[in-house]
C-alpha cells in the first residue's frame, strides 16, 4: 500500500490539496498546491502560500486585487473537469446508478468499462473500503487515465479495486467465481455481449444495469436481456435535470442544460431454474429481423473513435494530474 495520505475533505487547506478556484466573473480553475507555487491569470497572479493554511471555503486576493473563492472540488467538480479518454458519465447519472443498482457498503462490484474513471470514483465511494470494486477495459490506454484520475482524487489506487485489461465476456469467468457478485454495471457500446458472464456472476437477486446512449442499443439489450431468461423483467428510464436561475424575482429556467446523456437499463438475477410467467402486453411491435438488427451493428450506432494521438495525449494529461498529488499508480491486471 502506498504511504500516500488520503485527501482531506474539510480543514485548513495543505500542500498538495486540489482547490478550486472561482473567479470574478465565476470562471473555474482547479490548481494543486505548492508551497512557493503561483496561478496565473491576464489580469493577476494568485499566489499559493495566501491559500495554504486557510480554512477552506475562503476568499484570497490576487495581486491586482481580485477576490477569488478557494473551495475543495466536490467528486462532482473533479470528474467534470479531468482528464478524459473516453466519454465520462456525469454526475446525475451516476447518482442515479447508485441508487437503481443499490450499490451499498460492502458491496462487490463489477464495472465495465472503465472509460476515464468518473463511474469507477462514484461506485468506490458507494461500496466503501469493505466492498470491492473489479473494473474491465479493453483499452490499456483508457485504463491508464482512469487509473491515475482515480488515483489524483483520492491520493493513491485504493486496494479494494483493480482494473483488468481485456474483454469482460472473457476475463470474468476466469477472475471471479459464479455467483459471488452483488452488482454489475455495463457501461459499453455492445452490453448484450457480456448478459451470459455477467448473469453466471451474479448472485440471485443481484442487479444488473447497462448505461447505453442510443435507443438502438436500448432495444437490443432489453431484448437480450429477456432472452437469456435468467432476469426480471428490465427496467429502462432516462434521468434529465433542468437548473433554474432563482435571482430576486427572475426566476426561469436556465437557458442551456444538459439534456440526454444515456439509457439505464436495470433487471435482477432470478435464481437457476426459475422461469418467469411471460407478461402481458399491449399489441405492438415486439417481433424483429435481419433488417432491424442490422441497426444495431456497432458502426450503425456511431461508434466514435479517438486518435492514438490524442489519447496518449490525454495518459499524459492524467498521469500529470497523479503526479501533482505525490500519488503512486499501480500496474494494471492484463487477462490473456
Amino acid at each position: 500500500m502506498s504511504d500516500t495520505p488520503a485527501p482531506r475533505h474539510s480543514g485548513p487547506f495543505a500542500i498538495g490539496d486540489r482547490v478550486q478556484l472561482t473567479g470574478p466573473r465565476g470562471r473555474l480553475n482547479t490548481i494543486t498546491l505548492q508551497a512557493g507555487g503561483e496561478f496565473h491569470t491576464h489580469r493577476g497572479v494568485v499566489k499559493h502560500d495566501t491559500i495554504i493554511g486557510q480554512p477552506d471555503a475562503t476568499v484570497v486576493t490576487a495581486t491586482n486585487g481580485d477576490a477569488y473563492l478557494a473551495l475543495r472540488p466536490l467528486l462532482s467538480d473533479f470528474v467534470m473537469s479531468m482528464p478524459r479518454g473516453a466519454a465520462i458519465v456525469y454526475p446525475k447519472d451516476a447518482a442515479q446508478i447508485g441508487a437503481l443498482a443499490d450499490v451499498f457498503p460492502g458491496a462487490t462490484v463489477v464495472e465495465a468499462g472503465v472509460g476515464s474513471g468518473a463511474l469507477s470514483l462514484w461506485l468506490l465511494r458507494a461500496v466503501g473500503p469493505q466492498g470491492r470494486l473489479l473494473s474491465y477495459e479493453r483499452r490499456e490506454e483508457f485504463a491508464l487515465v482512469a487509473r491515475a484520475n482515480v488515483a489524483a482524487f483520492l491520493g493513491s489506487e485504493p486496494p479494494n479495486w483493480s482494473v483488468t485489461i481485456g474483454d469482460l465476456s472473457e476475463a470474468l469467468p476466469s477472475t471471479t467465481a459464479a455467483g459471488t457478485v452483488d452488482r454489475v454495471v455495463l457501461d459499453m457500446l455492445a452490453p448484450w455481449e457480456c448478459l451470459d458472464a455477467a448473469s453466471d456472476a451474479l448472485t440471485p437477486g443481484g442487479v444488473l444495469l447497462c448505461y447505453v446512449a442510443t435507443v438502438t442499443q436500448l432495444s437490443r439489450v432489453a431484448e437480450a436481456i429477456r432472452y437469456t431468461g435468467n432476469f426480471t423483467e428490465p427496467d429502462a428510464s432516462e434521468t434529465i435535470v433542468r437548473g433554474w436561475h432563482v435571482e430576486g424575482l427572475a426566476v426561469r429556467p436556465d437557458h442551456r442544460m444538459v439534456g440526454h446523456t444515456g439509457f439505464l437499463i436495470t433487471a435482477r438475477r432470478l435464481a437457476p431454474g426459475t422461469v418467469l410467467a411471460k407478461p402481458v402486453r399491449r399489441a405492438s411491435k415486439t417481433e424483429y429481423g435481419d433488417e432491424d438488427v442490422e441497426l444495431w451493428t456497432p458502426g450503425a450506432l456511431g461508434d466514435a473513435a479517438k486518435s492514438d494521438k490524442r489519447v496518449r495525449k490525454v495518459v499524459r494529461e492524467a498521469q500529470n494530474l497523479a503526479a501533482e498529488t505525490g500519488a503512486e499508480l499501480n500496474e494494471p491486471d492484463t487477462h490473456s
